[in-house]
């Protein structure tokens, strides 16, 4: 099959979070599975900064918005994986520091931008070689193109992939002249929610098919709860929504083969987890010690759990335990760790940024990773952390629950420790059961090894995917 993939984010080129990780890593996989596969990004600066092999093609496409004619040249390029990739120019949209805003804010002009991105995406498809009979589409910045193609009756089926239901895209209604649509599309059967254009409203009505990033993240966000306003246009359009696990690159992420990792480590050969526990404390100042060491490697934002985080401090710090943040977000959470790590210093480190070597170095020397997430799509991070032997400390939703199996004393099985409620008393009992493991060594040693030896391959997602094309190209269109 000859599939495009049109997102804003690629590992390592361009990334905020796991968006990126699943462009990386799904088309390379779907590659290996025989089909013709590119992808279409815009060219943001951190793309023209860091994709080798990158140059402009003869190709300029032009596309109405609002009453403006803008023009974009097309880039071309290939990834480190050698899946090629088309990047939009349009430098006063793109060429900026941060792909959508600053930490906490977005771009006034973002409708603008990824309005225009989603009209070139279908422009660009005609002139793709191998032709695409799908356009795979990721998350509200590609909102519009499945509308675009709808409206225009263009020769694509279109796949949606819904990576976070709470980022929706919604603009004022004043913006629609911008779509370049009839009038009749800005209405509740349309793009309209609210007296809004939603973009990810837009996609779930128009694409001929849904996917969501975890099979119970698929049934969570048909309900009021984790729906975020979209529950009931949700259930109306079950029939074509599946939920498809995300993978773990396991080239890139095991601890087997890790070329950032100081000293290698397996399942069967563990001891280098150790002595990458003592070179974490060491960097963060402190003197290596035995008691337990959990880390949070996350944005940092209330979605997070960082709320429950900083309500549970005393407990995860009980019996010298020892807690090491990476990430950023929303300043007020990153002041408030900050603040936390001012105070505790001797057990409480916070890096706000994001560190690729010290994240791989975390996970490897981490005893827990802890995942309090109000509500979880997929998660990646609990997936790496499986496989680097760092027992999952997790909220039973989304994707956590369909990738961690909470610990059984009386079996003595189990990959990690969930909790149901999003309250700092659950979390903290839960944080009170993986010490209670991490005392007993025979007990710690084989969750780990049984954590180490999980295996959720991008292989299997490709080929659900896979099926989901299939069943595109030989059936009519979902609506």
């Amino acid at each position: 099959m000859n599939l495009l993939f049109a997102a804003t984010e690629l590992s390592p080129y361009a990334k905020t979070g796991g968006l990126a990780d699943v462009l990386a890593a799904l088309p390379a996989a779907l590659r290996r599975r025989g089909h013709s596969v590119a992808c279409v990004l815009p060219l943001f600066r951190s793309i023209r900064e860091t994709l080798p092999d990158l140059r402009p093609t003869d190709l300029v496409l032009t596309a109405p918005l609002g009453a403006g004619l803008p023009s974009a040249r097309i880039w071309e390029g290939h990834t480190d994986r050698d899946i090629r990739v088309f990047l939009v120019e349009k430098e006063e949209f793109f060429d900026r520091t941060y792909l959508y805003g600053p930490p906490g804010k977005d771009y006034a002009d973002n409708a603008s931008r990824f309005f225009f991105f989603s009209k070139i995406v279908p422009l660009l498809a005609r002139h793709v070689r191998p032709t695409p009979e799908i356009l795979h589409l990721h998350d509200w910045h590609t909102g519009l193109v499945p509308v675009l193609v709808r409206a225009g009756r263009l020769p694509f089926r279109t796949l949606f992939t819904i990576h976070n239901l709470a980022y929706q895209g919604s603009f004022w209604g004043l913006d629609f002249p911008l779509t370049n649509l009839p009038p009749d599309y800005f209405s509740p059967a349309g793009i309209e929610f609210h007296e809004h254009i939603n973009c990810l409203k837009a996609a779930i009505v128009f694409s001929d098919r849904l996917t969501t990033v975890s099979p119970r993240y698929a049934q969570e966000i048909q309900t009021p709860e984790f729906g975020c306003g979209l529950a009931e246009v949700l259930r109306e359009r079950k029939y074509k929504l599946s939920g498809i696990l995300n993978g773990a690159d396991y080239s890139r992420w095991d601890p087997r083969n890790d070329p950032l990792l100081p000293m290698r480590y397996s399942a069967s050969e563990p001891d280098a987890k150790r002595l990458s526990k003592d070179l974490v404390a060491k960097q963060v100042g402190w003197v290596p010690s035995g008691a337990p060491l959990f880390c949070l490697i996350s944005r940092l934002t209330a979605q997070k759990g960082i709320p429950l985080l900083l309500e549970i401090i005393d407990e995860i710090r009980k019996e010298d335990g020892r807690l090491v943040v990476l990430g950023e977000g929303d300043p007020h959470w990153q002041e408030s760790l900050l603040g936390l790590a001012r105070e505790f210093s001797n057990s409480v480190a916070v890096h706000i940024g994001f560190d690729e070597a010290f994240a791989r170095l975390l996970l490897a020397g981490a005893d827990f990773l802890l995942m309090p997430s109000l509500f979880e799509p997929c998660g990646l991070t609990q997936l790496y952390a499986l496989r680097y032997g760092t027992l999952p400390i997790a909220r039973e939703t989304g994707g956590l629950a369909d990738t961690i199996t909470s610990w059984d004393p009386v079996a003595g099985q189990g990959t990690g420790f969930l909790f149901q409620a999003p309250v700092a008393s659950a979390f903290a009992e839960a944080v009170q059961r993986a010490k209670a493991v991490y005392r007993d060594p025979p007990s710690f040693r084989a969750m780990r090894q049984q954590a180490m030896r999980q295996e959720f391959s991008w292989e299997r997602s490709a080929a659900a995917y896979e099926e989901i094309y299939q069943r595109l190209l030989g059936g009519a269109a979902a609506d």
